[in-house]
């Protein structure tokens, strides 16, 4: 076992290649952590840098017609890039079906789960992965991940797994009034009279769904289960579980918030997509996760994109009364090219579309 865990082409064979992942590897019992997922100091969370009894906004979206909670949602958009939404309308049920689904996915052998890995999956709009591009990075992060690409009801039917399919699309449709509603409010505030068949497109002609699975780990102040990063979508809509362990990057600052789990609500992020769109005035915000010592813990979060054929860009109304323009017209595709030639490192990626 050691000379194992101590070879990293044997361990990266046994972890990516054979379907293991790190769930696999959490299940050994191991007592320490391989060398392959100790991440440099700098990027672990700094629990000292954690401000403790301050919140990410926590919006109730029963009263949305009200002019405040309109408010309150741009509000959280402009000045924390998150927020946490209770009353939206996705059932309960519906939500404890996919957190379960997810599990489900999870405990298959090793044999079944690795038919969905890049390299064996029939389509690129499925993949299984450890870490977050194993082929690229030289630390690997805490995570397996299973993430699905929504072309259509029928392909999901065909190749999303059995085991979870009809959960995870179920969930994905009970999103979409509640996605389209926040992306109401969200465009209105930019001068942009409401979400059509024009404009919908480069909002939300896109819809990615992972599942997310951050086993026990041995040691996980070494590590990290997500690093810090922020979003390429227009929106990310995330459920996570109770256990708890995302921490957002407060606007403007080196202090972390964490964002506690409760129970029902789903989270909100504005991704870089929207922050260029709105000039931005909308804010994506670095976030991670950090790994856990005593508890599993799932998430899943609906990536809403813009096509990877769309040119995005400040929009018109935005810069109508002649305000600096910062970032320059890009095709999606290439901005979402950028972001997975390298490991996650903060912001950067942004960097590709400034002006």
């Amino acid at each position: 076992m050691a000379s194992f865990l101590h070879n990293t082409r044997e361990l990266k064979t046994f972890v990516v290649d054979e379907g293991h992942g790190v769930k696999g590897l959490s299940e050994l019992n191991i007592k320490t952590l391989p060398e392959l997922f100790i991440q440099p100091v700098e990027k672990r969370l700094d629990m000292s840098k954690v401000v403790p009894h301050v919140s990410i906004p926590l919006i109730d979206m029963s009263s949305l017609d009200d002019h405040s909670i309109r408010e309150s949602i741009c509000d959280a958009a402009e000045k924390w890039g998150f927020f946490q939404i209770v009353n939206h309308g996705v059932p309960l049920h519906i939500i404890k079906n996919v957190k379960d689904a997810t599990h489900k996915f999870f405990m298959l052998p090793p044999n079944e789960k690795k038919k969905y890995l890049f390299k064996n999956s029939p389509t690129k709009n499925i993949r299984l992965v450890t870490s977050f591009i194993p082929e690229v990075d030289k630390v690997f992060e805490w995570k397996d991940y299973l993430s699905c690409l929504y072309v259509s009801d029928d392909e999901a039917m065909s190749i999303w797994p059995s085991v979870c399919r009809d959960q995870v699309l179920e969930y994905m449709k009970s999103c979409e009034p509640i996605i389209k509603r926040l992306l109401e409010v969200l465009i209105n505030k930019l001068d942009i009279s409401k979400l059509d068949d024009t404009n919908q497109p480069i909002f939300m002609g896109s819809m990615r769904i992972n599942l997310n699975y951050y086993p026990v780990c041995p040691n996980p102040e070494l590590t990290i289960g997500v690093g810090g990063h922020s979003d390429v979508s227009t929106l990310t809509m995330l459920l996570q579980d109770e256990t708890g362990g995302l921490y957002v990057r407060k606007l403007d600052s080196d202090n972390w918030i964490h964002v506690p789990p409760i129970e029902g609500s789903l989270i909100v992020n504005i991704g870089d997509a929207l922050q260029i769109m709105s000039n931005g005035r909308y804010k994506s915000i670095e976030h991670c996760v950090v790994a856990n010592g005593n508890q599993n813990r799932i998430s899943v979060p609906i990536f809403v994109n813009p096509r990877p054929g769309d040119v995005i860009g400040p929009m018109p109304q935005v810069i109508s009364r002649g305000e600096k323009v910062f970032y320059k017209q890009v095709l999606y595709s290439d901005y979402v090219k950028h972001f997975y030639r390298k490991s996650h490192n903060g912001k950067d990626t942004i960097d590709f579309a400034k002006v």
